[in-house]
């Protein structure tokens, strides 16, 4: 590698970090004001591909590709103040995490959307007029509109600089990151400032994805990348700092520049292909910054915010109608097999939807009594399924002696990663935990000799007597039950009573003696012990694994579950992943376009029950069992 051919790539990598500083800022700036962690901001990114391209190519020339640019912008920005007016806004009032869910459901929506407008096919704008040539720079061309990139981004830096500091509503938006009740409280029209915040958040994603028309295709997988990414940024750079934004994206286009400029080298006997680094280079440079300075590079504490969600109804053992009901769907389920003769799949549905009770409870572990946020809860159950698969194919385990060991190797990495996930706190917490899932993720993509690469391991199969199906559904579901009742007793032991006052009074529960880090921490490797006996299960349910089991949407999937079911209740999770699974099993065989119909479901869920299904059948219980007077 030449000292030219480095000083290009890192040229190219500041082009690059054009895109992604633009979509990370428009986040960190509706984060900073309204709180919602936006994951349909991605799709706002894409949707500035698509419709920016239809204008290139419509409309053509000069005034059809920057004309088309600008116009993209407006219109995103006008698409995300409705997506505030109708959805959000009504929203507002329900638990932060719920307002994640509904944005979910935005990005199922959206993708079926554009996927309905514009076809399943990659699409390649033409190349900007006055700048499709390119320039001779250290012994390499560059083109020119990479080299246009490479000022624009810093341009928009500096508006947004004096826009923030020097104009009432730049001042408004600074108020409200601080103290939004305040604001408020002084008169301030809230809702038309989350809207406008809202509508420039959207224009600048749509305004990154559009500029990138001549230099990437349009795809309908740039969602979930474009929002991975812009977390990464925003969590690097400092919640709400739109120069910590811009400096996290130019070190995180560089060092990826850096992997392709290194490519492979020998190291001795070891051979290392950094270019394929690139895969998670950011989420490395996260979890570095994350643990040496955990609020970012430019980025202060956040100040406590006073929420307006209704307050969270502390965690109730069952009542006895609860246990009834309990026990009367155990005996149910272990019929099943009796009542699904005729109907197989029904076993193998069934299957998957213990699979899901179990990675959704150990889900809901850390994030309701835990009070801990886990965008990378897949890397447990990737860990406990690639160590069932491996420990059978490479080391000859019997099917149980593997299927009991493989929450053991969730439990070593869940000790690992907790160890450092626990000394954050909120959305910090939630972005480590992502980043060590997008690690494992890699290792287990790039490591082909060990553990099958991309094709991952197969030929895992159940062995006599769980090589019928409805054997291994109760093998599955005994498994279940005991995972129920094993965290069910934890939450219930003097450890969860001070895993739920860590949660609550950190400082309280530190002055009366509970070291609340290791509680959490220990928490969080239970939580992926646990996790562990779902991957692997699922492994052998489906006879083989892949990466595609750690990946981002997995975790997402998780995620869902958990508050669709309602995360203030023990029984939330298991109501979460069944309806979760079912719908998503029958959602996708009726219609091409089942995200969109899956999402809407979702959202009309969220709507109606803000606390989760068995939230609201919990709230609605108590309720009906208060006397007249308040008496219970």
């Amino acid at each position: 590698m030449t000292l030219n051919a480095l000083l290009f790539q890192a040229l190219n990598g500041l082009s690059t970090a054009s895109g992604l500083f633009f979509i990370a800022a428009g986040l960190s700036l509706i984060f900073g004001v309204t709180r919602i962690v936006n994951i349909a901001h991605g799709s706002l990114y894409m949707l500035g591909t698509y419709i920016a391209y239809s204008l290139a190519t419509k409309i053509g020339g000069a005034f059809g590709f920057w004309g088309g640019i600008v116009l993209t912008a407006l219109i995103v920005g006008v698409i995300g103040a409705l997506i505030e007016i109708v959805l959000l806004r009504r929203i507002y009032r329900a638990p932060e995490l719920f307002q994640l869910l509904a944005t979910f459901a935005l990005v199922l929506v959206i993708n079926d959307a554009t996927l309905w407008l514009w076809g399943p096919e990659d699409l390649l704008g033409p190349r900007a007029p006055g700048l499709a040539g390119a320039v001779e720079i250290f012994g390499r061309r560059l083109p020119s509109y990479d080299l246009f990139l490479i000022f624009i981004a810093p341009a928009v830096l500096i508006v947004l600089h004096f826009a923030l500091a020097k104009t009432r509503f730049g001042r408004l938006m600074r108020a409200a990151t601080q103290d939004r009740e305040m604001v408020g409280a002084l008169g301030v029209n809230q809702a038309v400032l989350f809207t406008s915040v809202f509508a420039l958040g959207a224009l600048l994603a749509g305004l990154g994805g559009a500029l990138q028309v001549a230099r990437e295709p349009a795809n309908l997988a740039t969602d979930l990348v474009a929002i991975g990414d812009a977390f990464v940024v925003v969590v690097v750079g400092g919640m709400g700092s739109i120069t910590g934004a811009y400096l996290a994206a130019i070190i995180i286009a560089e060092v990826k520049a850096l992997c392709i400029a290194i490519g492979v080298v020998n190291l001795g006997f070891v051979t290392v292909n950094f270019s394929k680094f690139t895969l998670v280079a950011e989420f490395i440079v996260m979890a570095i910054v994350l643990i040496a300075r955990p609020y970012g590079l430019l980025g202060k504490p956040q100040g406590v915010v006073r929420s307006v969600a209704e307050p969270e109804a502390p965690i109730r053992p069952a009542t006895p109608m609860l246990k009834v009901l309990g026990a009367v769907v155990l005996v149910l389920l272990l019929a099943l097999p009796l009542l699904a003769q005729t109907s197989p799949y029904v076993l193998v549905l069934a299957t998957d939807v213990l699979i899901a009770v179990i990675f959704a409870t150990s889900l809901h572990f850390i994030m309701g009594p835990g009070g801990m946020h886990s965008f990378g809860h897949a890397a447990y159950f990737g860990l406990g399924a690639y160590g069932a698969a491996l420990l059978v194919k490479l080391a000859g385990f019997p099917m149980l002696a593997a299927l009991f060991t493989a929450p053991l190797v969730a439990l070593l990495g869940a000790l690992l990663f907790g160890w450092f996930a626990v000394r954050l706190s909120g959305v910090y917490l939630a972005m480590l935990t992502l980043a060590f899932a997008q690690i494992v993720w890699a290792l287990v993509f790039q490591w082909e000799g060990f553990t099958g690469g991309s094709n991952g391991v197969i030929g895992v199969w159940p062995a006599a007597p769980f090589n019928k199906s409805w054997a291994y559904f109760l093998l599955a579901l005994a498994f279940t039950v005991i995972a129920i009742l094993v965290l069910r007793r934890f939450l219930f032991a003097p450890f969860g009573y001070a895993m739920r006052a860590g949660r609550d009074s950190p400082l309280r529960a530190e002055a009366i003696g509970i070291d609340v880090k290791r509680i959490h921490w220990l928490g969080f490797a239970i939580a992926g012990c646990v996790c562990g006996i779902a991957g692997g299960l699922f492994a052998f349910a489906k006879g083989s694994i892949s990466p595609e089991a750690i990946s981002v949407s997995r975790s997402i999937d998780g995620l869902v579950m958990v508050l669709l079911g309602g995360i203030q209740t023990l029984v939330g999770p298991i109501v979460g992943a069944s309806v979760y699974a079912v719908l998503q099993d029958t959602v996708m065989r009726q219609t091409e376009y089942w995200r969109a119909l899956l999402g809407v479901i979702i959202l009309v869920l969220v709507l109606a029950f803000p606390q989760g299904i068995a939230g609201a059948l919990s709230a609605l219980s108590r309720k009906l069992g208060r006397k007249p007077g308040g008496a219970a």
